[in-house]
């Protein structure tokens, strides 16, 4: 039973750290169950994870969670652009990662605010550019958020294993 629990404790921190790429995977809160399930199941007696750690992880998980729906769209406003370019930069990103991985994410997210902004805001294409970048640059952002923190808490969740 113990192993089966590292097993999957240590999926779950995987899963998470690839949620943080994939938008359709909630990352950090995974990888967060993968470090509950140890802490409160855990064969060791001895745990390195204590309850204050615990209780700091949620705070960044929701921390983290929260900011992500938040970056993005504050780094379009604050570069001139609209909910249309930071909507359309996350379908271009999975559009991106699904028929050129991984550098289709990036490209993907940077060409859908484009769309976004000329199409549906009807900005000339050198207008479009800066909100494009902003919505681009709030993308890597909030997923470098989600991958620092779901990073540490696969560290923990393999460390409590070792």
């Amino acid at each position: 039973m113990d192993v089966l629990l590292e097993i999957l404790a240590v999926l779950f921190g995987v899963v998470g750290l690839v949620g943080c790429i994939l938008p359709i995977i909630p990352g950090p809160p995974i990888s967060y169950a993968g470090m509950l399930m140890l802490y409160l199941w855990g064969a060791s007696p001895e745990k390195d994870i204590s309850s204050l750690t615990m209780v700091i992880w949620l705070i960044i998980t929701i921390a983290v969670t929260i900011l992500d729906f938040i970056v993005p769209s504050y780094f379009t406003r604050i570069t001139g652009g609209s909910k249309s370019a930071s909507r359309a930069s996350m379908v271009g990103m999975l559009i991106g990662i699904i028929f050129f991985p991984p550098i289709g994410m990036i490209i993907g997210a940077f060409i859908g605010a484009i769309v976004a902004e000329t199409l549906i805001e009807g900005k000339e294409l050198k207008d479009s550019i800066k909100p494009a970048l902003g919505s681009f640059l709030g993308f890597l952002v909030g997923t470098g958020f989600k991958v620092i923190a779901s990073s540490v808490m696969l560290y923990y969740i393999i460390k409590e294993i070792i």
